[in-house]
């Protein structure tokens, strides 16, 4: 298959050598880097050379699929454009986490399931995720008052965090401090980083694979042992209902970070 520097593709599609490399870098057209170079595939150009390419259908645009495309090119400057896209179109921080990180980086991590993927593909789009939760994370920062503190964490074991990274901004936009305690947590370490909080309200615990469903449950029914009225909130791709998650001995329970954050702040107030 036929592949095209952006100087080519500039030339065939008859614009300007910067408008290829925008729209590459908003992730318009895929593009891979190859020799140190932007390369275009002929099937990629044609795609977007046709008439209504690169538009959104029905209004919507796909910043999840343009993202991801970006992240798997390891394009942190891109992926970053992208977001900055997005949230001039109305996007607000917290939509970007869940409508656009999020499904971004659960497609990957499906590929990669699939065989689709390899893990240096993988960690290659983790990479760049974590520099956008990076520079996002400052956005939700609010001044004023405390209204109280809570830990968001993984059960032992669960090693994905970007969840409990962007279910703690998302919290510390409402008004909460937020005591990040990362992933893959002994439950004895847990136990004692929550001991020392003063006033806990509550709990928040990711689990993005089912081989972790035990540890959480495990997790889950310490804190309340040793926390009674602590809230506890699971969430994440292993658990997929309300009842699940009350079998687990959860409070409540989310899909999404922005839903976990509106379920916690609900049941802590």
């Amino acid at each position: 298959m036929s592949e095209f520097t952006l100087h080519e593709a500039a030339h065939r599609l008859g614009v300007h050598y910067m408008t290829i490399y925008r729209y590459v870098r908003l992730g318009l057209i895929p593009a891979a880097k190859s020799g140190g170079a932007w390369r275009i595939s002929q099937t990629d150009l044609e795609s977007f050379a046709r008439p209504q390419a690169g538009r959104p259908e029905n209004g919507i645009t796909p910043w999840a699929d343009r993202l991801g495309a970006r992240m798997l090119a390891g394009d942190a400057a891109g992926s970053w454009s992208v977001v900055e896209a997005a949230m001039a179109s109305g996007a607000t921080p917290e939509s970007v986490y869940s409508e656009i990180i999020a499904p971004a980086l659960t497609v990957i991590g499906d590929r990669w399931a699939r065989g689709e993927l390899g893990v240096e593909d993988e960690h290659l789009a983790s990479a760049v995720a974590g520099r956008l939760i990076g520079k996002l994370g400052p956005r939700f920062a609010r001044r004023g008052r405390s209204k109280g503190v809570v830990a968001a964490t993984t059960p032992p074991g669960e090693r994905h965090g970007f969840g409990v990274a962007m279910i703690a901004d998302i919290i510390r936009g409402r008004g909460f401090e937020v005591l990040e305690l990362g992933p893959d947590l002994p439950l004895d370490s847990l136990i004692r980083a929550l001991g020392r909080i003063e006033g806990l309200l509550g709990v928040c615990l990711s689990v993005v694979s089912t081989d972790h469903l035990e540890s959480c449950r495990e997790a889950v029914v310490a804190v309340k042992e040793t926390f009674p009225g602590v809230v506890v909130i699971v969430g994440g791709g292993a658990f997929t209902d309300e009842e699940q998650a009350r079998k687990a001995g959860a409070d409540g329970f989310s899909l999404d970070a922005v839903g976990a954050a509106d379920v916690l702040v609900a049941l802590v107030s």
